[in-house]
């Protein structure tokens, strides 16, 4: 099956382990209060996107506009 075309780039960074151990605390939280499944890249994502005021998600996985 052919991926489709998408305007996300992909990128590698380091963060402390502390601060994945409290992402991974938090998403779990996140998770039971929406009723879905966040992962803690989803909420790195969101903090991004509230920080510097991006565009609105296009689905699921968090891309930015």
């Amino acid at each position: 099956m052919a991926r489709s075309k998408s305007n996300n780039v992909q990128i590698n960074i380091s963060i402390p382990s502390e601060w994945k151990t409290q992402l991974e605390n938090l998403a779990r939280i996140y998770s039971v209060e929406e009723g879905e499944t966040i992962t803690f890249l989803d909420l790195m994502r969101r903090g991004i996107q509230e920080k510097y005021q991006l565009g609105e998600k296009d689905s699921e996985r968090g891309t930015i506009s």
